[in-house]
């Protein structure tokens, strides 16, 4: 893990946005800033995309939503997400490396060609924004996005997964908009023992107290 100062140091770079609250949609964005399509690491077999669409309805659009942005807040948005983190969790759900009955059923179905083409076509699809919905919370998930927790030597989640949310890819998930019910179920579980496929998750969520994560998680559903 960075050292905490270098971590502070990231996440002071810039101040994301924050949505509290609902408001009018935003104007629709240009034709050329929609997410552009992720390309495939060299030296690999090119994604198919329409077999990744086809296989998504198939088997992850009924939790997930048509095109990945779900809408329901226990189900997580993978539209726009890093293609190889949603490879990586396939596999794991599917290896039971990381624990979930209804996921393991639906990854079993999956070959690696069917993880790789929905993964890539999740990617390349535009994530809808999200907003924080407690005024309350959100000043002290700021506090901990950007700066993380010195006293207990919590590291900023901004340093690793970018000040606006928008994570490294191959390394770092994308959480920008996501739900916050979601993301607070994810940190409860890594700091629970229920997940455990990232020892680096575990042992900041061990930190953090159940109003501490529901501030994070409300925070993060806002970025953007």
């Amino acid at each position: 893990m960075k050292p905490l100062v270098s971590l502070l140091m990231a996440a002071l770079l810039a101040v994301p946005a924050v949505t509290v609250f609902a408001q009018a949609p935003a104007p629709a964005a240009p034709a050329s800033a929609a997410a552009a399509p992720v390309a495939a690491a060299p030296g690999t077999t090119k994604p198919d995309l329409t077999q990744g669409s086809a296989k998504f309805t198939a088997v992850c659009a009924a939790c997930h939503g048509t095109d990945g942005n779900s809408a329901v807040a226990a189900n997580p948005k993978l539209a726009q997400q890093h293609p190889e983190y949603l490879v990586k969790q396939l596999e794991e759900f599917k290896a039971g490396k990381r624990a979930s009955p209804i996921m393991q059923g639906f990854a079993a179905q999956l070959s690696e060609s069917d993880m790789k083409n929905i993964s890539w076509w999740a990617g390349s699809q535009k994530a809808k924004p999200g907003f924080a919905k407690d005024k309350d919370l959100v000043a002290l998930g700021e506090r901990i996005y950007r700066g993380g927790i010195a006293d207990r030597q919590v590291a900023a989640c901004a340093g690793c997964h970018s000040p606006n949310g928008a994570g490294v890819p191959s390394q770092y998930p994308r959480l920008s908009g996501q739900h916050a019910d979601y993301t607070a179920a994810q940190l409860t579980a890594f700091r629970d023992g229920g997940r455990k496929n990232s020892l680096q998750m575990t042992q900041i969520a061990a930190k953090l107290n159940d109003r501490e994560i529901r501030a994070v998680a409300d925070y993060i559903a806002g970025l953007r």
